[in-house]
């Protein structure tokens, strides 16, 4: 982000090419039409430190996001708080997602919001691959 004129920031995450992983992208730009004068409203495709790094100075988050956790039907919308995240291993030292990104800052002393919310969508999961041409 390159000018931040709010102390609020709104941050849609997701992945264009991977079906319903673009959730969080295209709710941010559906709420930057009403709301961009009143709070920063931002979208990446990204992870890891990088997401760390447009965090950084805001006083309050609301990240946009997707989640397959199957206890829910599709379409659900799930909120979250950071302090709900459950210690977990990344897969690979070059993936982060948001509970290690947490984690992290809180070791490091990286100034993230006090207050950060998420809203996530339940979706299929995104990686399976299907045949399009059969109805």
């Amino acid at each position: 982000m390159s000018t931040r004129q709010h102390n609020i920031l709104i941050l849609g995450l997701g992945n264009e090419i991977l079906g319903d992983d673009a959730v969080g992208l295209l709710a941010a730009r559906e709420l930057m039409k009403e709301f961009h004068k009143k709070v920063d409203i931002a979208e990446a495709a990204i992870s890891g430190f990088e997401i760390m790094e447009l965090l950084e100075g805001y006083e309050k988050v609301l990240l946009l996001d997707t989640v397959v956790t199957k206890k829910h039907e599709a379409g659900t919308i799930i909120e979250l708080s950071k302090e709900r995240f459950k210690k977990v291993v990344a897969v690979s030292p070059h993936y982060m997602g948001l509970p290690e990104i947490f984690q992290l800052a809180e070791i490091v002393n990286i100034d993230l919001p006090k207050e950060i919310r998420i809203l996530a969508m339940e979706i299929e999961p995104p990686y399976d691959l299907r045949d399009r041409t059969i109805c």
